[in-house]
C-alpha cells in the first residue's frame, strides 16, 4: 500500500492496484462518530469517488472494532436547539445524510469489511455499502432504541431491503446482537472470514472488482439504487425528523444517563 493520500484526522486512507482503503481511525474511542470522523470520512470518500485511479473501495476500523455508532459526547456536535436539546436533525442532514448518498452514488463498488462491532451510525454505514463482509467476531447492532431513539442513517431502508420486514423490525425494535454468522445466515451480510484473514479477504476481493467491467458495475449500482432506494431522500428526512422528536423526549435523557451511568434504563414513555 502506498502512504495515505489525505492528511485527515480520524481517517486514514491508502490506494494501491485500483483500490482505495478507507480506515475509521479513533481505535481508542472504538471508532465513535464525532463531528471531526463525520467530516473526514466525508472528504475521503469523494476523493475516493474523484480519483480517477481508484476502481473498488474498502471501509473498515482501525483496532477492535468497525464503529460502535456516535460518540454520545459529540452527538450533536455542540448544536443545540432553542429548548436546548441536541439538534439531531442538523447532524443527520448535514454530517450523516451526505456520507450515505457518497457511497450509493459513487459509481464503484464499496466493500464494508466489518471488524468487530458495528453499532448504531456503524451499522447503517456498513448497511449501505454494496458487499458486506464481516469477520468471525464481529457484530451487528442497532442500538438506538436501547437509548431511547430511533434508526438512522439510512439503516431504516438498508435494513429491510436485506432482510425483510419481520428482522428489520426485531433488530430495530429489539436492540439485540447479531453476530456475524447468523447475519450471513439472515441475508444481512455477504461473507464471513476469521478475524485475522479478514481486511486480506476484503482486499483480495476488491482487487477482483477493480480488474473487473467498472461500467458494468456502475449500471448495476444504479439499477439497484433505482429499485431499492428510490425514495431514499425522502427516508432520510422522515429519520432526522422522527429522531429530532426522540431526542426531545424524556425517554432520551434516560437512556443516555443510563448508558453513561452503565445501569439499566428506566424508561416511562415520555
Amino acid at each position: 500500500m502506498s502512504e495515505p493520500d489525505l492528511p485527515l484526522e480520524t481517517v486514514n486512507t491508502r490506494i494501491a492496484d485500483g483500490v482505495a482503503t478507507i480506515e475509521l481511525n479513533r481505535p481508542q474511542a472504538l471508532n465513535a462518530w464525532n463531528a471531526q470522523l463525520g467530516a473526514d470520512l466525508l472528504a475521503a470518500l469523494r476523493a475516493a469517488g474523484a480519483e480517477e485511479t481508484v476502481r473498488a473501495l474498502v471501509i473498515t476500523g482501525a483496532g477492535r472494532a468497525f464503529s460502535s455508532g456516535a460518540d454520545l459526547k459529540d452527538f450533536s456536535g455542540g448544536e443545540s436547539t432553542s429548548d436546548g436539546r441536541p439538534d439531531v436533525y442538523k447532524t443527520l442532514t448535514e454530517r450523516y445524510h451526505p456520507i450515505m448518498h457518497a457511497i450509493r452514488q459513487i459509481p464503484k463498488p464499496v466493500i464494508a469489511a466489518v471488524n468487530g462491532p458495528a453499532v448504531g451510525i456503524g451499522c447503517s454505514l456498513a448497511l449501505c455499502c454494496d458487499l458486506i463482509l464481516a469477520g468471525e467476531s464481529a457484530y451487528f447492532l442497532l442500538a438506538f432504541v436501547n437509548i431511547g431513539l430511533v434508526p438512522d442513517g439510512g439503516s431504516s431502508l438498508f435494513l429491510p431491503s436485506r432482510v425483510g420486514m419481520a428482522r428489520a423490525s426485531e433488530l430495530a425494535m429489539l436492540g439485540e446482537k447479531l453476530a456475524a454468522a447468523r447475519a450471513l445466515e439472515w441475508g444481512l451480510i455477504n461473507r464471513v472470514h476469521p478475524d485475522e484473514q479478514l481486511l486480506a479477504e476484503a482486499q483480495t476481493l476488491a482487487a477482483r472488482l477493480a480488474g473487473g467491467p467498472t461500467r458494468s458495475y456502475a449500471g448495476t449500482k444504479r439499477q439497484l439504487n433505482n429499485w431499492l432506494y428510490a425514495r431514499m431522500e425522502e427516508q432520510l428526512e422522515l429519520e432526522a425528523q422522527i429522531q429530532q422528536e426522540m431526542a426531545g423526549s424524556d425517554d432520551f435523557l434516560e437512556g443516555a444517563m443510563a448508558f453513561v451511568e452503565r445501569r439499566q434504563a428506566r424508561f416511562s414513555g415520555t
